[in-house]
């Protein structure tokens, strides 16, 4: 099968290099189509995405991508932000566990959240009323907020997971968050297998700090679940092991959500581990659960035992160093 491969700026060509040897090392037979996309390429031609990258994401459905920076102040949107759009994404999945090897907060940390990606403040209309007043539309449709629910409780309902928990302010934004948390008790009552619970977004943060593991599936609104999402990851040690997948009925784009750590780029020292778990997120959706699992029980030993990772987590391994020895894992 073929998939688009997006390495993206700064470290991306680096790690983007580890996924084509990690794929050969599983035997996938996945024919990656690479294509150029970020900041970097914008310097040289002037756009964000190289010729042919929309129509081959459409045709294949699937796709990898790595860290890809905007320009500052130049009038270009996100290539993030435009892929969502384009492909009707609307789901965003980002599982957060703990990693032996890995110094964190917590053990034992095993959360899911669910992000609708599709509205609220990021749609992104906004406007002057005057020169000294701006505006911002914070969007909630019922069907968006209905639809984002029902992905979090099958998601949970597949993946054996006991409690789904709505992430809201609806006691401030009565109109717009209330609506979100009227699908979600909607949806609930779909599930009754599955435990459902609300929480308000700054109360959440607090005890996300206090104890994470009162939490399973978290799903919220769009921007609540893009900070959410990080503050999770720092729970387990930062955004080095943070995956991610965009899900829409006939796209799916997964993806490192860390930056391109320009700092480090072009000297093999980045951490490939995030954008690996991300692909075995894509393994186990292609169907091919057994080497997903292989892929991600492969990167918890190799950084449990702590002889051969990179410098992000206490060793000296260059980017290059740490492959190779996954590889030789599995």
């Amino acid at each position: 099968m073929k998939a688009v491969l997006i390495p993206g700026d700064g470290i991306g060509r680096e790690i983007a290099q580890s996924v084509r040897v990690i794929s050969a090392a599983l035997d996938t037979g996945i024919e990656w189509q690479e294509y150029a996309a970020g900041a970097e390429y914008a310097a040289a031609h002037g756009e964000l995405l190289s010729p042919g990258t929309l129509d081959a994401i459409a045709d294949c459905g699937w796709a990898l991508k790595g860290p890809t920076a905007t320009p500052i102040g130049k009038g270009f949107r996100s290539i993030n932000v435009q892929l969502r759009q384009r492909f009707h994404t609307y789901a965003n999945l980002r599982p957060v566990h703990s990693l032996p090897g890995v110094a964190a907060r917590f053990e034992n940390v095993d959360l899911v959240i669910v992000r609708e990606n599709s509205e609220d403040l990021y749609k992104g209309i906004e406007y002057m009323l005057d020169d000294d007043t701006a505006n911002g539309v914070k969007l909630i449709t019922r069907a968006a907020s209905e639809r984002i629910c029902r992905f979090a409780f099958a998601y949970a309902a597949k993946n054996g997971r006991k409690k789904v928990t709505c992430v809201h302010k609806a006691n401030i934004m009565k109109l717009t968050d209330g609506l979100f948390l009227d699908s979600f008790r909607k949806v609930a009552a779909e599930y009754p297998a599955i435990t459902a619970s609300d929480v308000i977004i700054d109360a959440l943060c607090m005890k996300l700090v206090q104890d994470p593991g009162q939490f399973d599936v978290l799903v919220a609104p769009n921007l609540y679940g893009d900070i959410i999402s990080d503050l999770c990851a720092g729970l387990v040690g930062g955004l080095g092991f943070a995956p991610s997948a965009n899900i829409g009925d006939a796209v799916r784009i997964y993806e490192a959500v860390h930056g391109s750590a320009p700092d480090i780029a072009g000297q093999n020292k980045a951490n490939p581990s995030a954008i690996l778990m991300a692909f075995a997120m894509m393994l186990a959706d292609l169907g091919m659960a057994d080497k997903a699992d292989r892929l991600n029980a492969a990167i918890e030993a190799l950084v449990a035992e702590g002889r051969t990772v990179t410098a992000d987590i206490g060793g000296t391994a260059a980017t290059t160093e740490f492959t190779a020895a996954l590889a030789q894992r599995l």
